[in-house]
Formats: C-alpha cells, structure tokens, sequence
C-alpha cells in the first residue's frame, strides 16, 4: 500500500488488500486522492483475512453468492439469505473495512471496481 493508513486505522499494514490477497486484487490507479482496485474471486475461491483502510465506492461487474467472514471465521453476511444479487453495475458507498474474507459460494466469477477514497 503506497498511500498511508489512517492514523486511526488499527490494522497492519500487511492486512491491506494488495498485500495479504494480491492474487484477488489488482491495482489499476493509485495517487495522493485514490486507490482503484479491481477484484476477481472465481466459484469456489475463498479471499483470505484482508482489510480496506478507506472508504469506497464499489461497482459490482458479475456477481455471484457470496459469504464474508469477519477476521475470526464469524459469518457476517451470506448473499443467499438475501435472496437476490445486485445487478452488473450496481454501485454502493462502504465504510472502510476491517479484516475479513470472503468465498465465492456460487456458480460465477465475482468481479468488482473499487474506488478507494484516501481523505473520505
């Protein structure tokens, strides 16, 4: 992560995205404003504990069932007890995100843009 965590940000460094899971996260544009990641978890591929220290917008461009996990395993939310999946482009607003992983639970490749917001 080139752009500096929050000061108030309590996770390593070494939780950010880009490190603990660059095989899922490729990052697209980063300066002193941004980050833009774009992120790929194909069915059946489980995203290990990482972290977003900025808010974000996030565009959903495929979607598939999904179960995020907080950094202990806990399940926080599983796309299937929802019922419906958001449609490609979909945009919605997150907080920054502390650790967690998420699994590709259905049958399609999850791909997302992720408009970081360093001062947000």
């Amino acid at each position: 992560m080139s752009g500096a965590a929050p000061d108030s940000w309590a996770w390593p460094d070494s939780l950010d995205a880009l490190t603990a899971a660059p095989e899922f996260h490729r990052l697209l544009l980063e300066n002193d404003e941004v980050r833009v990641l774009e992120s790929r978890i194909g069915p059946g591929e489980t995203v290990p504990v990482h972290t977003h220290c900025w808010p974000s917008a996030l565009t959903t461009l495929t979607a598939s069932h999904f179960v995020r996990r907080d950094g202990e395993g806990n399940v926080l939310g599983d796309s299937r007890s929802a019922g419906i999946l958001p449609e490609a482009g979909t945009c919605v607003w997150l907080d920054a995100m502390p650790p967690h992983s998420v699994e590709n639970v259905g049958n399609t490749e999850i791909r997302l843009l992720t408009v970081e917001l360093k001062h947000g």
